[in-house]
């Protein structure tokens, strides 16, 4: 069993399973202060992979999902994952969360419940191609992570576009449409890290999609970012106070990355919502990691 025990507990039954991939093991740098800080708590933390046949999930008091980063490309397994780990323990976040975020169709949720979102067209196997006549378009699967397969088009691209567009599709992949939102290149995004609801802090998240030049990617798994600490607005604290609320759990997520973006009217634009297996950047802000902790071991004594 491909396991790597990070302390021990005469009662394994009270240890957390810190969920990561193969792949991306060695690269989650949220692991460490994870399970550091769980640590302090005196809670027992095992890096184990999603995908080990030789784990006992019911082993474990609780599974905290961390970094399977490439179940994008497994997600059918991915999702069977979840089933059978949530009939045994106690999944975090909750598999309802996990099935809902795994897949951007959860941003037609989010404007039906009134958040702000990019204008989004989602386009399925045997739709017609249609893509943006003016400005520059983004298309992307709707099932990715790491901004794997994205791409950023200028107007007179479109035929680029389509062909992007119709190679996805024709792998099965539902596709998403959005327009290229400009402040982005100047401003970058903003990344505000909840946890349990509360925002615990936010990042700016630099520009990655450019023209001509392939996106540089860690293994193949996600695009290099540019990341730094970000004091949020007082308008981006309130947009995501409603996109927490707008998601489908029996309470806040305990953790949930939500990545705004600022629009052209200069209002605030929810580009994505990482509720599965979020980077959380938690060893660039000092006392993020114990407010992690601490959203988790709450779980524990429910």
């Amino acid at each position: 069993m491909n396991t790597q025990r990070v302390s021990a507990l005469p009662d394994k039954r009270q240890a957390v399973a810190v969920v990561t991939a193969s792949v991306s093991r060695h690269l989650d740098a949220d692991i460490e202060p994870t399970v550091s800080a769980l640590n302090k708590l005196s809670i027992t933390a095992e890096l184990v992979e999603w995908d080990d046949p030789g784990v006992v999930w019911s082993d474990f008091a609780l599974v905290l999902v961390r970094s399977p980063w490439d179940y994008s490309t497994r997600l059918t397994e991915y999702l069977s994952w979840i089933n059978r780990v949530d009939a045994v323990s106690n999944l975090v976040n909750e598999p309802a969360v996990l099935r809902w975020s795994s897949d951007k169709h959860y941003l037609i949720d989010l404007e039906h419940a009134g958040v702000p979102i990019i204008p989004s067209t989602f386009l399925h196997t045997g739709d017609a191609v249609t893509l943006p006549s003016v400005g520059e378009f983004v298309v992307k699967p709707a099932v990715s992570a790491g901004s794997r397969d994205t791409q950023r088009y200028r107007s007179n691209e479109s035929e680029k576009g389509a062909l992007h567009a119709k190679r996805l599709l024709a792998q099965g992949r539902d596709v998403l449409i959005q327009p290229y939102i400009r402040s982005v290149d100047e401003r970058g995004e903003t990344a505000l890290v909840c946890f349990d609801g509360v925002v615990s802090h936010a990042l700016r998240k630099g520009p990655i999609l450019s023209h001509g030049s392939a996106m540089r990617t860690v293994d193949g798994l996600y695009a290099v970012e540019d990341i730094s600490v970000r004091a949020p607005t007082s308008e981006e604290i309130e947009v995501a106070a409603l996109v927490t609320a707008a998601i489908p759990s029996s309470g806040p997520p305990t953790y949930v990355r939500i990545d705004l973006v600022e629009g052209d009217g200069g209002e605030v634009l929810v580009l994505e919502v990482e509720a599965n297996e979020p980077s959380l950047f938690l060893d660039l802000v000092p006392g993020s990691a114990e407010k992690y902790a601490a959203a988790v071991a709450r779980h524990l004594r429910k």
